[in-house]
């Protein structure tokens, strides 16, 4: 027997030397699998178009604000065109610095910690009434400045409320029938953390956190009317607020006809319009705009659309509305998944999420094109924001972590017979 043939037959272990090395190899005890083939395992239930669409938004978004930016940056004081752009780049990076840590906590530590988020982003918003403390910008104190970064606890609080709020339905379910104080209690808690917000001012962020909660307490199952009421309440208080400051009121009632007074009350709106007019199909041109040169004011902020609009034409402004659209179409199919699965909280948190993206981006979309008065709301994953980009990202991840873990649930076997009578 050649020495060839001993090693092709090691299976028999008998007379061969590299047969019963074989036969040892065999009966050795497996090493565990190694630190990457784990962490392979946890990350592989992705949901990838919803990971592209928003891929596709942030980078869309960068190369606008680039565009955008670059006639106000290279204005004193900054005298830097790329000034923003700069900034926008480091907000991204802290942006999936935080995603990274919501990837890594578990869905349940978010239930568990729902209210200590709310009351913590309450009390920086505290932090940023106090004199000193607060930094303000065109006569609103938004913002807390922390080595050269300024922290927008506002942006924070939307999301911490959709948290909290989804923690609470899954403690206290409205659809069992319970009493109005049930209801209220929630509502008590985020009604204070929305006049905190409003004593900023920021009218666009308290009007979209108080209607995404409105929608979350009716896919809870709070009483229709016990609903009707909360409505008619919330709709007073924002007309109230509207009535009682008088710039309110010139912005609900310009945007009707803002080229009734172009120069003064209709000036952003008016050049909103003229620059998604000079866009028509295909736009000018990337970089080609005009109407961001000293013409629109908040070009990289607040109307980014209207820039995207005039460059990239109605193509480019329907592209981006659709990638949006879909995310808030794959949050709340994220949570109808998992409504079907029994996973209530989850179920909660992604439409929450859902709500506030596609509400946030209704509104910037609204503003634009003078569907609704002029309102400070940044475009999600696109506008200039350090704040915005970081709580959208986050908020981004949750959903990838949420339908990771609906994934890897249904993929895990059903106890039957004695293994269920085991686990109960």
């Amino acid at each position: 027997m050649t020495a060839h043939e001993s090693i092709a037959t090691p299976a028999t272990g008998v007379g061969t030397a590299p047969g019963k090395a074989m036969v040892a190899l065999e009966r050795m005890p497996r090493m565990p699998r190694s630190w990457h083939t784990r962490v392979g395992a946890t990350l592989a239930p992705v949901d990838y178009p919803l990971l592209l669409a928003v891929v596709f938004l942030l980078g869309m978004g960068f190369v606008m604000v680039a565009s955008a930016s670059m006639p106000i940056g290279a204005q004193p004081p900054h005298n830097e065109p790329l000034h923003y752009l700069y900034r926008h780049l480091m907000a991204l990076g802290l942006g999936a610095v935080a995603g990274f840590v919501c990837w890594c906590l578990p869905v349940v530590f978010w239930q568990r910690a729902g209210l200590w988020l709310l009351l913590g982003g309450m009390g920086l918003l505290v932090l940023v009434l106090i004199p000193g403390v607060g930094y303000s910008v065109n006569g609103a104190t938004r913002w807390i400045r922390l080595a050269g970064f300024n922290l927008q606890p506002s942006e924070l609080v939307k999301l911490f409320a959709v948290v909290y709020l989804a923690g609470y339905l899954v403690r206290c379910p409205l659809a069992a029938g319970l009493e109005v104080r049930h209801v209220l209690r929630p509502l008590l808690l985020l009604g204070a953390a929305g006049a905190l917000v409003m004593a900023q001012p920021d009218f666009g962020t308290a009007a979209v956190l108080l209607a995404t909660v409105l929608g979350l307490l009716f896919l809870g199952g709070a009483p229709l009317k016990h609903f009707v009421v909360l409505i008619a309440l919330v709709s007073l208080a924002l007309v109230a607020l509207i009535l009682f400051e008088p710039y309110r009121l010139e912005r609900v009632t310009s945007f009707m006809n803002p080229f009734a007074d172009p120069f003064n009350s209709g000036y952003q709106l008016s050049q909103a319009l003229i620059a998604l007019g000079r866009g028509e199909w295909i736009g000018v041109g990337l970089g080609n705009g005009i109407q961001k040169q000293y013409f629109l004011p908040e070009a990289h902020t607040d109307f980014l659309l209207a820039v995207i609009g005039e460059e990239l034409g109605f193509v480019g402004f329907a592209v981006v509305i659709a990638a949006l659209g879909f995310v808030t179409w794959r949050a709340l199919a994220i949570g109808a998944r998992a409504h079907e699965m029994g996973e209530d909280f989850s179920s909660y948190l992604a439409h929450g999420i859902g709500l506030l993206i596609g509400l946030q981006a209704f509104v910037n979309a609204g503003v634009n094109t003078g569907l609704l008065p002029t309102k400070g709301l940044t475009l999600p994953f696109m506008s200039y924001g350090s704040n915005s980009i970081i709580v959208a990202m986050m908020s981004a991840v949750l959903l990838l972590r949420l339908d990771a873990e609906l994934r890897r649930k249904a993929q895990e076997p059903k106890p039957t017979g004695a293994n269920q009578w085991r686990r109960a």
